[in-house]
């Protein structure tokens, strides 16, 4: 254990306006635009690649395989929140998909205006719906309602509505950014 005494907590990184943009892996670039732009209603907003490098700055920029390369790049333009980046690499070490629970796991959540018309959406694109909808009615985060779904390849996705608010926002007076529909 170090005997190294902590200076003072540094600050925030500063002039931070929010999310610029999400980045997500995927196994097939074309299949996954079809996805977001058919269940999600995505419009492709432009295309890079394919891009390669020397030795080995992909994996010292990009923290991945050495050698790996990128196919295809494409970012989509999602409503009203942030773009969508699409990579899709061709690795030189094994893929695979990670688990919610592993360091690192995590999932994209879309807010809609109405669950019950987003959760027929799902059903007609016959995608696996994990859980939900479900209404939370007590506790920090009643008032939010929400879906898990996945999308082709294994990306867990989620659904999430609260027009009412949700209570630790109510209680807290948080001014807290959604998407809203015609904005």
């Amino acid at each position: 254990m170090s005997s190294h005494t902590p200076g003072p907590v540094p600050g925030p990184i500063p002039h931070l306006a929010g999310i610029e943009h999400i980045g997500l892996t995927v196994p097939d670039i074309s299949a996954a635009t079809r996805f977001f732009t058919d269940v999600i209603g995505a419009e492709t907003l432009y295309d890079i690649g394919p891009f390669a490098s020397e030795a080995d700055w992909m994996a010292s920029h990009l923290a991945v395989y050495p050698g790996s390369r990128i196919n295809r790049m494409r970012v989509l333009k999602v409503a009203n929140g942030p773009v969508l980046e699409l990579v899709e690499f061709i690795a030189s070490g094994p893929s695979t998909r990670r688990e919610g629970s592993d360091y690192g796991g995590w999932h994209l959540a879309f807010y809609v205006e109405n669950m019950d018309q987003a959760q027929a959406a799902v059903r007609q694109h016959r995608c696996e719906i994990q859980s939900g909808p479900v209404t939370m009615t007590e506790g920090p985060s009643a008032g939010l309602e929400w879906l898990y779904f996945k999308a082709p390849w294994g990306q867990q996705l989620e659904l999430v509505s609260y027009p009412g608010g949700i209570a630790a926002y109510k209680e807290k007076r948080l001014a807290v950014w959604r998407p809203r529909s015609g904005v």
